[in-house]
């Protein structure tokens, strides 16, 4: 069974859930936006931003409350921009990398002459 979640307000009385669900929709008719029933979409809203933003996953997981890391990839949606910058990682080029497996420029040749 999961956690409850709780809101309070600054005074610390618990704030309803229908109050939840008002603010929610109000909110959404404000930005002009299809009206939901609840706030579970910003659970969505919350894991996506982060993920857009680079968070490691097993951190959106831990945040998030979620046992199962299924959960949480499907909480997690990217924007096309967010996919388009992972497809530019392959376009860049890998570092270069030493004898010894260290990224660098490559060593270079002793063109002094030896006279």
């Amino acid at each position: 069974m999961g956690a409850i979640t709780q809101f309070l307000e600054g005074n610390g009385n618990l704030i309803s859930a229908n109050t939840l669900r008002s603010w929610m929709q109000r909110a959404q008719a404000r930005a002009g936006l299809p009206l939901t029933s609840g706030v579970h979409i910003l659970r969505h809203t919350f894991c996506s931003h982060l993920a857009m933003r680079g968070a490691p996953v097993r951190a959106i997981q831990e945040l998030a409350g979620h046992a199962d890391l299924s959960t949480t990839m499907r909480y997690m949606h990217l924007s096309p921009a967010s996919l388009n910058q992972a497809i530019r990682l392959l376009e860049q080029r890998p570092p270069l990398r030493g004898e010894n497996g260290e990224s660098g420029t490559p060593p270079q040749e002793n063109t002094r002459n030896s006279h």
